[in-house]
């Protein structure tokens, strides 16, 4: 049996007690808990900070006694060990990983469903850190996705609950995990159901978009275990359902995907609330500045755990293509794709908006394709029977926004197809992530238009970070090359492959020929090039298709802008076909072009 497997050991333990007082109990504290009021702040420069305690009644948070294994580990062989799993710790007094679960020291009844899981060894942020979480301390985690962060924190938020006095009526929950979107919510809440249902641990979710009557009277039982996402919590708290006094375990899983969302403010109201000497695990997939801040503000004197690298990364088991499409090929290439690879495995494809998921599953299933889609306008009933129908194989095509872009871990996702791609990089990398998780392999195809050079650069670090392949249309945009050539030249040798003599950009009708060419020229104008130079390049591609004889029309960005001071208008240019029979016309017109341009260069 454990040494802190209280359940059987105390007749006073979490589950037996019958009398002791929830928030008001006097039971104390171990001697080898670290008091809260002397741990440093997370910067580490100032004195330790005084924590206002008056009126709480303490309570035991650290659990963690070492394994004679682990104790017998040198210092080199935990180095070796860390450096294999890539594993990176700050802090101090960080203790060392461990290389099993019996190693943990779990009470038996934790052991007993990790068996039943069929898990055989601990992922890398599990060994490191289940040993700094049972310790007590406040901890940061990065990991990448499917790397098991979802039990690193609530295997040790079990073993804290049953160390906790009994709830008393009218008191809130012990532990509070935080989470950006009901998906992952529910999912959390199904791993704490499974693995807190030996302690008869209760636990509930919180979510919008469903009635509140359920989620209300699991409050008002009480429950030692809430996952929520921030918005609804905080109506169950205005409406005086529940409250965080109890609260001295708490997590915020996605933390930089809650600050991407805007739940920053939502997050403050909600720790403002809860005792400042809890324990406070913020686990995220990415470190950038944002997160960081936050993490000083809330967290004191933390360890800190990277698993791989704190940069932007992907996950090497998943085999990447990105193909340089224009917006009007993309549908063409999702069926064309859909038709190589699909097996019956399941299939995710990302959109960027709500409209547009709904039209390619509409148009996708007009096509015959059994595809369904999942996003924030769907009630939460359709999102679930969605989700359901992906999951079981019945549905093995699911469009979807970002909504499913974090923590949605469903099984066998042999493919993710990025429809649009996303507005940031660590975007992309969650989304391609919910392929190749748990061991397994997975392919991630990335549609990337001239709309989205910005993102070239840090694109290809990424991919040559994982060792993937860099198409040369792709290094063109990433390295300065002028954009709209990089982008129509692969789209011509692609036409050319296909034995096709098409313009290598297709204007099509009237309505839609400006809003194309409008994409051309904010490629040229973006990441403040001179818009004198790269209108040379915009030449350069209207000289390149009339010299090819190839298009019936072709039209010129009428605005364009230099510094905001100078504003230019080229008449728009229309040459029938009829022009085209010769080429010295050709050629001519191609001239004319050039001194226009020169004449505008010159009084600028």
């Amino acid at each position: 049996m454990s040494c802190y497997d209280s359940r059987s050991g105390d007749p006073t333990s979490y589950r037996d007690r019958k009398s002791d007082s929830g928030f008001g109990g006097s039971m104390g504290i171990s001697g080898s808990v670290r008091s809260s009021s002397s741990r440093n702040n997370y910067e580490g420069a100032e004195s330790p900070r005084k924590l206002d305690l008056d009126g709480l009644t303490p309570f035991e948070k650290n659990f963690y006694v070492e394994s004679s294994s682990v104790t017998a580990m040198s210092d080199r062989e935990v180095d070796e060990y860390r450096q294999r799993r890539e594993i990176t710790v700050e802090g101090c007094d960080v203790p060392s990983p461990v290389t099993s679960f019996h190693d943990v020291g779990f009470p038996d009844y934790v052991m007993q469903e990790i068996t039943r899981a069929g898990f055989l060894e601990p992922t890398a942020i599990q060994a490191q850190g289940w040993p700094m979480a049972l310790k007590g301390r406040d901890l940061i985690g990065i990991a990448e996705t499917g790397s098991g962060k979802t039990l690193a924190y609530l295997l040790p938020a079990i073993v804290h609950v049953n160390a906790q006095p009994i709830l008393a009526p009218g008191d809130g929950p012990i532990v509070l995990v935080l989470a950006p979107t009901r998906e992952l919510a529910v999912q959390i809440q199904n791993e704490a159901t499974k693995f807190g249902a030996s302690s008869k641990i209760k636990n509930t979710c919180i979510y919008g978009g469903v009635p509140k009557g359920p989620q209300v009277r699991d409050l008002q039982k009480g429950v030692e275990i809430v996952i929520a996402t921030p918005g609804r919590l905080i109506d169950m708290l205005e409406s005086h359902h529940t409250n965080l006094r109890r609260v001295t375990y708490l997590v915020l899983d996605e933390a930089d995907r809650m600050l991407d969302m805007g739940f920053e403010p939502q997050i403050r109201k909600l720790v403002s609330q809860i005792r400042p000497d809890r324990q406070t695990l913020y686990w995220s997939a990415t470190w950038p500045k944002e997160v960081e801040q936050l993490a000083r503000q809330f967290l004191y004197n933390p360890y800190k755990v990277i698993i791989g690298s704190s940069d932007l990364k992907a996950n090497h088991a998943i085999h990447q293509h990105v193909d340089i499409v224009s917006e009007n090929q993309k549908y063409n290439k999702l069926v064309k794709l859909l038709e190589d690879i699909m097996d019956g495995s399941r299939i995710l494809i990302f959109m960027d908006t709500k409209k547009g998921c709904d039209q390619i599953t509409r148009q996708l299933r007009m096509d015959g394709w059994p595809a369904l889609s999942i996003h924030g306008d769907k009630s939460q009933a359709e999102r679930d029977w969605v989700l359901s129908e992906f999951k079981a194989g019945k549905s093995p095509i699911m469009t979807a926004t970002d909504v499913a872009a974090r923590g949605l871990d469903v099984k066998d996702v042999k493919y993710v197809i990025n429809y649009d791609f996303p507005g940031s990089l660590e975007d992309y990398v969650h989304r391609i992530g919910r392929t190749g998780r748990a061991g397994a392999k997975g392919t991630a195809y990335t549609f990337f238009t001239a709309a989205n050079a910005r993102f070239a650069k840090e694109l290809i670090s990424i991919l040559k970070e994982a060792g993937q392949k860099v198409s040369p249309e792709l290094a063109a945009m990433g390295s300065g090359a002028p954009q709209p050539i990089a982008w129509c030249s692969s789209i011509l040798s692609e036409e050319h492959a296909n034995g096709a003599s098409v313009s290598p950009i297709d204007l099509g009708d009237d309505d839609s020929r400006m809003e194309k060419v409008g994409i051309i020229f904010d490629s040229c104008c973006m990441d403040g090039h001179d818009w004198r130079s790269e209108f040379f390049h915009l030449l350069y591609i209207y000289t390149y298709i009339n010299e090819r004889n190839t298009v019936e029309q072709f039209t010129i960005l009428p605005l364009i802008a230099m510094n905001t001071r100078y504003l230019y208008f080229l008449c728009t240019t229309i040459w029938s076909k009829f022009l085209f029979i010769l080429a010295p016309i050709t050629h001519c017109i191609s001239i004319c072009n050039y001194f226009l341009i020169c004449f505008l260069n010159c009084h600028v």
